[in-house]
């Protein structure tokens, strides 16, 4: 009976343990920005991401057609431009906050589809935390406008990289998520080459990046494997509606990062929107590739 009770709830718990790696590997690359920037945490967290991933899966072992070829590039320059923009909105607005706004790139996404009038409910409650957020003639607790905007481009590359991932969802997961970082670390690292030079080769930087990629890429995409194989693509879609709210409460605890009330309030219309739409999405999204890879 326990073991039973345990195999049904092992991947509701990888979803969430790959959700709060996420997030604690997230803030621990924003403590990075003092010594190497947003544009060199983002290069040290892609590059060593792709390097864990290309020894963990050795993609060359598969065949790749020139069609393909073609769709992981474009996979992974979203891939790569998604996580350099977040990185960016994170020098001046809170992790919870950029994660909220970039929801919106998914959410769009998955409400071209939708039809029922129920679905109109989630678009109302996304445009409703998207507006709270945004400093729209009203002041957002202080909001960066640079920081929104830099959040709102890392949403459309998020939208482009699921659009971009149905090209390759026939490929293998881990034959995929491998390449497409490779092609992201080639896309984002000279900007942090160019960016912070020499820092980037200080051993106790090397290493402190090291972590972040193994904490915030390499476990979460195992857990998120482990999690798509066992729930449907509805369960796994709620639960990691979350993320918004992990991100906050880490901010709050790892980086002293206080929102306001509207700030809070702006999450949960996110969340219930993100958690509403994949109860009542179409079941015809790839599910072989990782939604939550890099963040």
């Amino acid at each position: 009976m326990t073991s039973h009770r345990f195999a049904n709830a092992l991947p509701l718990l990888a979803v969430l343990g790959s959700v709060t790696a996420l997030g604690i590997g997230t803030s621990f690359a924003k403590q990075l920005f003092p010594q190497v920037g947003s544009l060199g945490t983002t290069a040290l967290r892609v590059g060593f991401s792709a390097l864990l991933l290309l020894g963990l899966w050795r993609p060359w072992r598969w065949p790749l057609s020139r069609v393909d070829a073609v769709s992981l590039l474009r996979y992974g320059v979203a891939l790569g431009f998604m996580n350099l923009l977040f990185y960016m909105s994170l020098r001046s607005i809170p992790f919870g906050v950029a994660v909220a706004i970039e929801f919106s790139g998914p959410l769009a996404v998955t409400m071209i589809s939708l039809r029922r009038p129920i679905d109109f409910v989630w678009l109302v409650l996304a445009v409703v935390g998207l507006g709270l957020l945004l400093p729209l003639g009203h002041d957002v607790a202080g909001l960066d406008p640079e920081g929104v905007l830099y959040a709102l481009a890392a949403a459309v590359c998020w939208g482009a990289y699921i659009v971009c991932g149905k090209g390759v969802s026939h490929l293998h997961a881990g034959h995929s998520v491998a390449l497409g970082l490779s092609v992201a670390a080639i896309t984002v690292v000279p900007f942090g080459v160019w960016h912070a030079g020499s820092a980037l080769l200080e051993p106790r930087i090397l290493l402190f990046g090291l972590g972040v990629a193994v904490i915030s890429s390499a476990v979460p995409i195992s857990l998120e494997m482990v999690a798509l194989k066992r729930l449907p693509q509805e369960a796994f879609g709620i639960m990691t509606s979350m993320e918004p709210a992990v991100a906050a409460l880490l901010g709050l605890l790892m980086l002293d990062e206080h929102l306001s009330g509207l700030q809070w309030l702006a999450i949960a219309c996110t969340m219930l929107a993100a958690a509403g739409s994949s109860v009542t999405a179409r079941r015809d999204r790839p599910k072989n590739i990782p939604s939550e890879v890099m963040m």
